[in-house]
């Protein structure tokens, strides 16, 4: 049996409606009426998935503690998300910004990246990934060091409104 992509994540949470709202406003997620009884829970799709779910977030204690996942603990560093055009990810960039929940933008070569943190301090990346026909040596070597993302140096190398992922994660 070959995994062939990742269906949801679930995350614990300790307001289960500001969560909502943040991934409603930010990253574009709509709710899905899926309830569990007894259970402050609530469950998102992405923007043109066609999931029941794509996120699941489960409520606990408003006063739990942060993760300390990676620094004194084991556990999931971060989920990532991709988006079709680079236009959209700088659209992100800038909704991040405006949510205080910009945590960086980096250019991995074949990646260009965004990393996010949500209302309880859990990380998350949404990348746009260069399509198989456009990688090239340059865009393959520097995939060992990460830089700093330039927008409109990208735009003008791949394009405004080139589909990632071609290819890659997407069928060709």
């Amino acid at each position: 049996m070959g995994i062939t992509r990742l269906n949801h994540a679930v995350l614990y949470v300790r307001d289960v409606e500001r969560s909502v709202a943040f991934y409603s406003q930010v990253l574009g997620f709509s709710r899905v009426p899926i309830d569990i009884p007894g259970m402050a829970a609530a469950f998102m799709q992405a923007p043109g998935s066609t999931n029941d779910h794509d996120l699941g977030l489960f409520q606990i204690a408003a006063g739990a503690g942060p993760s300390q996942a990676g620094r004194s603990t084991v556990g999931l560093y971060h989920l990532a998300w991709e988006v079709d055009t680079l236009v959209e990810l700088r659209e992100l960039a800038g909704r991040l910004a405006d949510h205080d929940a910009l945590g960086g933008a980096s250019d991995h070569g074949t990646t260009k990246s965004l990393y996010g943190r949500d209302p309880d301090g859990l990380e998350f990346e949404v990348a746009w990934i260069v399509p198989a026909d456009l990688l090239d040596q340059q865009a393959l070597a520097a995939r060992t060091r990460i830089g700093r993302l330039d927008f409109d140096r990208e735009i003008e190398r791949y394009g405004a409104d080139t589909r990632g992922g071609v290819g890659i994660s997407q069928p060709a």
